[in-house]
């Protein structure tokens, strides 16, 4: 039986595992206001869709295909797109936060986010032993670092939007952001195709408007890996 004491060291060693991630997510919050702001966004505005939506990859590509100009629901669709990881993370954590009560559930799924993600599942895979009162505080001490910083960061990316001089390159914070995450997750070769074809798919279809090749690139890239992942459970099953 958990008490108090012991969900609140789990809950403060979740958020000392989460705190290096500031350094990637704040300056990755900073892109994305000043995308936002790029955009016509005001401060309440870009503020508002990193509240409601809490998802920087998806918001950076929605907004940029607003600035293009794209129909609506090809913004809608490629955000989904994007944004479909969250629902293999979600199938992911549920043998271990799938008994938690509602509530902690739907604030657990709107506060889905790569980082707490890819630390919680890690430290719940190498210690089973741990109870579901801790795999939640765990969860919910990883991400509280996070989603402040993101908002904060938001907010002064909005204010200072082109007033960062271009030589500074924050933009590095992106592509580090998901090289960090994807590499210690490529643990089966379900994972190595599905990231390799989906690389693949970006750059072979990075022609296409609006860009469209990252949704094109996302459903192929989940094909690849439902096909692998199928074909390596039949030869495990093999006499």
């Amino acid at each position: 039986m958990n008490t108090p004491s012991q969900t609140r060291r789990t809950y403060w060693q979740g958020f000392r595992h989460g705190a290096p991630f500031l350094l990637i997510v704040g300056p990755f919050g900073l892109v994305f206001g000043v995308v936002a702001a790029d955009a016509g966004f005001d401060m309440l505005q870009a503020l508002g869709f990193s509240v409601a939506v809490i998802a920087g990859a998806a918001q950076l590509t929605a907004v940029q295909l607003m600035t293009e100009g794209a129909p609506l629901v090809v913004v809608v669709l490629t955000a989904l797109a994007v944004n479909l990881r969250m629902a293999m993370y979600s199938a992911s954590l549920a043998p271990h936060l799938g008994a938690a009560p509602v509530w902690q559930r739907a604030l657990i799924a709107y506060l889905m986010v790569d980082q707490a993600y890819a630390q919680s599942v890690l430290h719940f895979d190498k210690n089973p032993q741990m109870t579901l009162p801790e795999k939640v505080a765990y969860y919910f001490g990883t991400v509280s670092p996070i989603f402040p910083i993101w908002y904060l960061m938001t907010v002064i990316g909005a204010l200072l939007g082109n007033r960062i001089p271009a030589d500074i390159p924050i933009g590095f914070a992106v592509p580090i952001a998901f090289l960090a995450l994807i590499g210690p997750m490529l643990r089966t070769l379900a994972h190595v195709a599905a990231a390799f074809v989906s690389v693949v798919g970006a750059l072979v279809f990075s022609g296409l408007p609006y860009n469209l090749g990252l949704f094109v690139a996302a459903l192929l890239a989940m094909a690849t890996g439902a096909a692998v992942e199928t074909w390596s459970a039949r030869r495990r099953a093999r006499p």
